[in-house]
């Protein structure tokens, strides 16, 4: 009796294309002034200048976003635990140490975009 041939099957996988986080907005990024040190945020807790945190009005709390200064390029991930900012125009308020990283405090304000990241 001849063998019956088995059929090999191969699966081909697709190949993993990462996205790269999608620009939410682009805009002003200002920072908490030294009277905001230690204020509860709207998650609750404390603010802290050495935290890398930001406010923003309409993302979820607890999520992260990239922040990018648009003229030097550099980054920094800051997690949302604040609402604001208030001032007009302004689309991030960022840490002290947040902004720091990517741009001189003495400044005030950044051109940024700001990316979700998951």
């Amino acid at each position: 009796m001849p063998k019956e041939e088995e059929a090999v099957v191969v699966e081909e996988t697709a190949p993993v294309i990462e996205e790269p986080p999608v620009v939410v907005e682009s805009g002003l990024a200002s920072y908490y002034g030294d009277r905001h040190h230690n204020q509860k945020t709207a998650s609750g807790e404390r603010y802290r200048h050495e935290l890398k945190t930001a406010a923003h009005r309409t993302l979820p709390l607890g999520s992260y976003v990239k922040v990018t200064n648009q003229k030097t390029g550099r980054s920094v991930l800051v997690r949302i635990n604040d609402r604001g900012p208030f001032a007009r125009g302004r689309i991030i308020d960022l840490s002290k140490s947040a902004f720091a990283e990517i741009g001189n405090t003495a400044s005030g304000l950044l051109h940024v975009d700001v990316q979700v990241i998951e």
